[in-house]
């Protein structure tokens, strides 16, 4: 009995001993250890990140005089080219390369675009083979009347010593005489040759289309293989031209004024001009010219304006909108220039004064010329533009380049 028990117990489970662990179980033992850690470290750099900082914000109020001056009259228009031209060639011919695109700037004299110089050039050919011809006939006379007139020196000598005849002196002489005349004749040709040969390069070169002057390409309106022709041959497939050529110096603004208006414009009178397609750029002008004629069908009156600022953004046929201002008073010099911000934002830095600009999503730190004390505003004189938006009251730890966000 005791013997059996005792072989009983040692059938017995011992749930108290832990089982041996196994490899696959250690292996995500440390997987586990590894996503942990790695959350742990993305939390902390969470953490760390900077922080956008709230700032309050003022718009920059322009100071100068510029506004002193009212519209007395506003019109609408449109932006034109004095100095255009679409260029051609001055010869009927097929395109055999065009060497020009849309917005391509071009300098006086290059190369738009060459014709096929087949024909052309076989002329050239000819005129040339021509003067060789001429010149070669001029040389055989020209040895054929050395010689006449050897012969006749001789025959002088002998017709004093009764030798020769008196006709057969005579002979020699009007043979001399005769060549001398065939050479001037050759001689002319030649001349008459090389003129020809200068036609016939001037032909060539007539196969090369070039710009008339420094512009811009607007238009490209021919392709290679297709004929052009300085004058329209009749037919839907001939261009009358390789491309238009803008000068973009030459810009300037035209607009219609009613005839009840007219009498407010003057010549030199300033005038403000804002383009449709950036209403908030206003451009310095001045009335160039009003144009003695009127449109009887509308009833107005022509006035060319002049743009006092150059930029690429200006193209012809821009919608424009232009105030006519009147002469600015003779007091606007003491108003004061530059902006006006508020004087908290104005900050000392590094020994100067500098403000915070608010650019997107960050602040630039910008030193400025700070001038007149404007109750609780500052004049600035350099370095912030109107319109743009400086951080007041900027804290010690808000510098260049600082994440921002505007309080509500």
């Amino acid at each position: 009995m005791n013997a059996s028990s005792e072989l009983l117990k040692e059938l017995r489970i011992d749930r108290k001993t832990p089982p041996p662990p196994t490899p696959g179980g250690r292996r995500w033992l440390w997987i586990v250890i590894a996503v942990v850690v790695l959350i742990g470290i993305a939390a902390a750099v969470w953490m760390l990140r900077p922080q956008a900082v709230e700032v309050q914000t003022a718009p920059a109020v322009a100071l100068d005089g510029a506004g002193a001056s009212s519209s007395v009259l506003d019109a609408s228009g449109y932006v034109v080219a004095r100095r255009m031209a679409t260029v051609s060639a001055k010869i009927t011919g097929k395109v055999r390369e065009v060497m020009i695109e849309e917005g391509m700037r071009v300098e006086e004299g290059q190369i738009m675009a060459t014709l096929d110089p087949i024909d052309a050039g076989a002329q050239r050919d000819l005129s040339a083979s021509q003067v060789q011809a001429a010149r070669s006939q001029v040389a055989g006379l020209q040895a054929q009347l050395k010689q006449a007139d050897a012969e006749a020196g001789r025959l002088q000598s002998l017709v004093g010593q009764q030798l020769v005849s008196r006709s057969q002196f005579d002979q020699s002489i009007a043979q001399r005489d005769s060549l001398r005349a065939q050479l001037d004749t050759a001689q002319r040709n030649v001349q008459v040759a090389g003129n020809q040969l200068a036609i016939a390069d001037l032909g060539v070169d007539n196969n090369i289309v070039r710009a008339p002057f420094s512009g811009v390409v607007t238009a490209k309106a021919a392709q290679p293989g297709e004929i052009v022709s300085p004058l329209s041959a009749g037919g839907g497939f001939t261009r009358t031209g390789i491309g238009t050529i803008v000068d973009m110096d030459s810009l300037e603004i035209e607009v219609e004024v009613g005839e009840a208006f007219i009498g407010r414009v003057q010549p030199k009178m300033p005038v403000e001009a804002t383009l449709n397609a950036y209403p908030d750029w206003k451009i310095p002008a001045e009335v160039i010219a009003i144009v003695p004629t009127a449109d009887r069908g509308k009833a107005t009156v022509k006035v060319r304006v002049s743009i006092k600022t150059r930029d690429p953004r200006i193209v012809p046929e821009m919608g424009v909108r232009v105030s006519f201002l009147e002469q600015p008073k003779a007091d606007t010099q003491d108003r004061p220039k530059g902006v006006r911000i508020p004087a908290t934002a104005v900050v000392q830095r590094d020994g100067g004064s500098v403000v915070f600009v608010l650019a997107d999503d960050r602040v630039q730190q910008r030193a400025v010329t700070p001038g007149l004390a404007l109750n609780a505003d500052r004049q600035i004189l350099q370095g912030v533009r109107a319109g743009e938006a400086v951080v007041t009251d900027p804290t010690d730890a808000l510098h260049d380049g600082s994440k921002v966000k505007e309080q509500p």
